[in-house]
């Protein structure tokens, strides 16, 4: 198959009578000759593993990263944003159920080359590249060239993802200039059985640690989905985990779920969000935050020592930026976690 969308991937275990096993993902399908894996982005062809997707791209556009949400990654700076097909898991309420729901098609697919996407990131004045829309690990390989160049020219590297990759891919971005991770975390081990195919919470969690075990800016979503994961116990259980696997630090956001693709529970109340997001400032998170309710206070980063509002937000906009030049809170000079330099001046006094 000789496209320029179809090229032998870096990770996969060559086995016997012509078997070979994926290790992009936490799936690690054994593919025989002619097989497809459970994303239909890999294929074994002729005892190896091939990418069908690499650089056919199904979205490429610019995009506040606040969108993501990163709320302490470059603050009010874009990311030029792309995506290809498929998924790694079989959400029902997928927001992005138009590209994720969608298996490529090589011999019809248009191939942007990575350097076109590092130049249109640079034309536009974006900040960052961001692999987002549907899981960004079905565009691994793509990934690793694309964030190479980025990273030689300046920009920051993001994946917006559910986390499931190997320690092995996550090893490989970081290598290749990943230096921003948001992972999607479903809830407990039995939502990702029931509703997402997998059973993934322990190798989620591991990978958000390691990676901000090496250096890697991480926030972490939880899409409150209303009757599924909302209830108070089961958001103590993922609180406990992102306090111990990452910290009280590191930013988390409660967000509020839509009907969506095949799924059709009302959208969760906000007063559900608000419960949660207080739990986790009970139990210790220091910047919980409410998503998908634009105008909502817990938008905003507040001081966690003295309460001072510190960033202003009104959905995926930056309205006034209260940090110091060496992120510190300008009332009582807490030290702030932000990664890299926001887009906008700060103006409080230094």
């Amino acid at each position: 198959m000789e496209l320029a969308v179809v090229k032998e991937s870096p990770l996969y275990e060559k086995l016997r009578a012509g078997k070979a096993r994926c290790l992009v993902c936490e799936r690690r399908c054994v593919l025989g000759d002619g097989d497809y894996g459970f994303c239909g982005t890999r294929a074994n062809i002729g005892g190896k593993v091939f990418t069908l997707v690499y650089g056919d791209l199904s979205a490429l556009e610019s995009r506040p990263i606040e969108i993501k949400p990163f709320f302490h990654y470059y603050p009010a700076s874009s990311a030029l944003t792309f995506s290809t097909w498929s998924c790694n898991f079989a959400c029902p309420w997928c927001q992005n159920y138009h590209l994720s729901k969608v298996k490529p098609s090589p011999r019809t697919a248009s191939y942007i080359p990575p350097e076109d996407v590092v130049r249109e990131a640079l034309r536009s004045g974006d900040q960052g590249v961001c692999v987002s829309f549907n899981e960004p690990t079905m565009l691994f390989e793509y990934s690793l060239d694309v964030f190479e160049l980025a990273a030689k020219r300046g920009l920051y590297c993001c994946y917006v993802s559910n986390g499931y990759m190997t320690d092995l891919a996550l090893k490989s971005l970081l290598e290749s200039g990943l230096s921003g991770l948001k992972v999607d975390v479903k809830g407990t081990e039995e939502v990702y059985r029931k509703y997402c195919g997998v059973y993934g919470a322990d190798k989620v969690w591991r990978n958000a640690r390691l990676a901000k075990e090496a250096g890697a800016h991480v926030e972490v979503v939880y899409l409150v989905v209303n009757g599924v994961n909302d209830e108070l116990s089961m958001v103590e259980e993922v609180v406990e985990r992102h306090l111990k696997a990452l910290g009280p630090e590191v930013p988390m956001h409660f967000t509020r779920y839509f009907p969506a693709y095949k799924f059709y529970n009302p959208p969760t109340p906000v007063e559900k969000l608000e419960q949660a997001r207080n739990l986790a400032v009970e139990m210790g998170v220091k910047y919980a935050y409410i998503g998908n309710v634009p105008g909502h206070p817990y938008e905003n980063t507040y001081c966690p020592s003295c309460g001072q509002l510190l960033i202003r937000r009104y959905s995926y906009s930056v309205l006034e930026y209260n940090v110091t030049s060496d992120n510190k809170c300008p009332r009582c000079g807490c030290r702030i976690p932000i990664y890299g330099r926001p887009r906008i001046g700060s103006r409080a006094s230094c």
